[in-house]
């Protein structure tokens, strides 16, 4: 505490010296230690807090641009989204309407086929009905010839007597004549 009184009592000057001769403050170390000190912060400056702050400065750009980016990615998927959903909003309309036009062709092709069929059918009974008629008209023939011979022979049975050819074709005619009737 003694030492603090007498540097009070001194002078501002004596002090810095007393400080110096306590200490062991030597000058010309301490402007040559100042000067290394000017010298390393003056590179560190040049040559490592400059490209530092370079890349650093370089790296908020990138940052902005990519959050910039983002936002117009985000824009534009927007949009993708709203263009694909019209699409896909057009497709179903389209897949609907061709759906609608294959039931409507499908129909129209069911009604053809339904009116062919029908045809063909009344085709096939018209033939039948012919063909019926034909195998009816022949068996009536037939049947008419032979009633026809079977009069001529109970006609000569019964009578007792022998028919000649005009008898024969007389009673035919007249058996034909009556069952047509």
């Amino acid at each position: 505490m003694n030492s603090l009184i007498f540097l009070a009592a001194a002078g501002p000057l004596d002090a810095a010296k007393e400080i110096s001769r306590t200490f062991g403050l030597d000058w010309p170390h301490f402007i040559a230690q100042v000067v290394s000190f000017l010298i390393v912060a003056g590179l560190l400056a040049k040559f490592a807090y400059g490209p530092i702050l370079k890349v650093l400065e370089e790296r908020r750009h990138r940052i902005a641009d990519g959050l910039a980016n983002a936002d117009k990615i985000k824009a534009e998927l927007a949009r993708t989204e709203a263009s694909r959903l019209e699409i896909l909003n057009k497709a179903n309309t389209q897949a609907n309407k061709l759906i609608e036009e294959a039931r409507t062709a499908a129909a129209r092709v069911l009604e053809q086929e339904t009116q062919k069929a029908i045809a063909t059918a009344e085709q096939i009974i018209s033939k039948a009905k012919e063909a019926a008629a034909a195998d009816r008209s022949k068996m009536l023939s037939e049947l008419r010839r032979e009633v026809g011979n079977l009069v001529v022979d109970t006609t000569a049975k019964v009578t007792g007597k022998i028919l000649t050819a005009d008898d024969q074709k007389r009673l035919a005619t007249e058996t034909t004549q009556q069952l047509s009737a």
